[in-house]
């Protein structure tokens, strides 16, 4: 695919992705669309094993959207980064079809791996402003991690993550469809937890009232 055709799908991407976007000509402002343009250059150099270029023109795309993107990593199609400040992308990172970043999220390695250091991200996938996602893993399709989890190991596919360390919480194995990929609508196992306790105690509550009032039946009884 040639640039027009790489301008044309981005553009797209945009267009489908933010529900704040009023005219084609505002898509040339977008991090997101600058980042990319940047990132296919910069692919395609370090690809060759220009690696100098590669990172000076991955560079000049941090410089001007507060995006990192390394040359190195591999992208999809359909992948977008919505507002977009602060996310970074290591090299080994390997993004699937249909992916959608928000601010603030981190697709780094722990430090102590060689080769294949950073996750892998599967399809339709949504990660959430401020999630960091450490490690050599993947991530599967059609999984959520929710706004401001620390996701350290693997995620089976259609599963939400939330929280620190992040917690899987099953979910159907299905495609999500744009119009749910929202940063709210997520489970919270750590609530649901404090609730089966908070049920669990008043059944005990209960169920101590109860002997307590056999006891004086029986002493009455006596």
């Amino acid at each position: 695919m040639g640039i027009i055709g790489k301008i044309r799908e981005e553009i797209q991407v945009i267009r489908e992705r933010d529900p704040a976007l009023h005219s084609v000509m505002e898509v040339f402002l977008y991090p997101s669309f600058k980042v990319m343009m940047h990132y296919r250059l910069a692919h395609k150099l370090y690809q060759k094993g220009h690696f100098f270029w590669a990172r000076w023109v991955s560079q000049r795309g941090v410089r001007k959207t507060g995006i990192e993107i390394h040359p190195g990593a591999e992208i999809g199609k359909g992948f977008f980064i919505d507002h977009g400040n602060g996310v970074i992308i290591g090299e080994t990172t390997i993004i699937g079809d249909n992916v959608t970043l928000y601010q603030g999220v981190t697709l780094g390695g722990t430090g102590k791996e060689h080769g294949k250091r950073h996750p892998t991200i599967g399809n339709n996938v949504m990660i959430s402003a401020g999630a960091k996602v450490l490690g050599s893993f993947t991530i599967g399709d059609n999984s959520k991690i929710g706004a401001g989890s620390v996701v350290l190991s693997a995620v089976p596919p259609g599963s939400t993550v939330v929280g620190v360390p992040g917690r899987v919480v099953k979910r159907n194995n299905v495609a999500l469809p744009q119009e749910t990929m929202n940063q709210t609508d997520l489970p919270d196992p750590i609530r649901e937890e404090i609730t089966s306790l908070q049920r669990a105690n008043t059944e005990l509550i209960n169920r101590i009232l109860e002997l307590e009032n056999q006891i004086r039946q029986l002493k009455k009884s006596s």
